[in-house]
């Protein structure tokens, strides 16, 4: 069961290694696009490539329909990644159980967006985590936990891909430990737990009385989407890369736009290194500043 582009390689590596599975669930179809047409899901796509014939798209997953479909299939485990919630009539149907594989090391980091508000947050350490779901979200018993260092300037996009791909691996090895009967299993402690809520605009824009450190960990978090944002006179403009930059001044204020575009935070400074205008596409500084000119002394907010 899953979604995103994210859930791809963990469908494959299930294929791969012998476990190709009775069915895939994925949403719904969605009019993208400036034609509006209807677009199946990545998940929809890889199934389809991967010759698994039975794909379910169910509209809502409290549908009692749904978790009748879902107990037709027989299956015997069911394998959740960057799915919805599912309620206790759908992920008790198999006869090994329901198991979900979350993009960090739970119970930090439980909710929506693990590997955006890891970064935001300067975390140096993140991972990923399966374990077997329940009624309350992130808080299953831990089968599994793989850890990774989070690197200086690694984007959400960088590590989106990369614990993608760490937790194929992670839902495979999972898979093997069920089926030979030796999962062992952990309880989270909820002392430890701390949050990764859902990312909505507002969180998105840049905290310039931020020091710089943590200006950058915000746009880092958030690149490349859905990007943090700031206010040029009464433009939006979406910073996609930053560097710590040894400047001062007062926060918001650009103090050099001369082939670089450095910005004053709380303490010392970050320079923008990527860019995008409204309706444009993604720039490097030198290319932003050469058609739109922000003078030093410009407030940002």
């Amino acid at each position: 069961m899953g979604t995103p582009e994210f859930a791809i390689p963990s469908l494959e590596a299930l294929v791969e290694g012998g476990y190709k599975p009775v069915a895939v669930v994925t949403g719904p179809d969605r009019r993208r696009g400036r034609g509006r047409k209807l677009q199946p899901t990545a998940i929809t796509q890889a199934a389809q490539r991967l010759d698994i014939r039975t794909i379910l798209q169910p509209g809502s997953v409290k549908d009692p329909a749904f978790a009748s479909a879902i107990g037709t299939l027989d299956c015997d485990l069911q394998v959740v990644v960057a799915f919805r919630i599912l309620p206790r009539t759908v992920f008790t149907r198999a006869r090994l159980g329901a198991f979900n594989l979350h993009a960090s090391l739970l119970p930090k980091f439980r909710g929506a967006a693990p590997i955006n508000r890891a970064l935001m947050t300067g975390a140096t350490q993140t991972g990923v985590t399966t374990f077997y779901l329940r009624e309350k979200v992130d808080t299953g018993n831990v089968i599994l936990q793989w850890p990774t260092a989070i690197l200086p300037h690694e984007t959400a996009g960088d590590l989106h891909d990369r614990l993608a791909r760490l937790g194929a691996h992670a839902v495979l090895e999972t898979t093997r430990r069920i089926a030979g009967g030796r999962a062992q299993t952990r309880v989270q402690d909820d002392v430890q737990a701390t949050a990764a809520p859902k990312i909505f605009r507002n969180d998105c824009r840049i905290p310039w009385e931020q020091p710089a450190e943590a200006v950058h960990n915000h746009c880092r978090g958030l690149a490349p989407y859905p990007g943090a944002w700031t206010l040029w006179k009464s433009t939006t403009l979406k910073i996609l890369g930053t560097e710590v930059a040894h400047r001062t001044g007062k926060p918001g204020t650009v103090l050099n736009s001369n082939g670089c575009l450095v910005v004053a935070c709380k303490t010392e400074a970050v320079a923008i290194t990527r860019l995008q205008a409204p309706g444009q596409r993604v720039l490097g500084v030198q290319d932003f500043l050469n058609g739109h000119p922000i003078v030093p002394g410009t407030t940002l907010r």
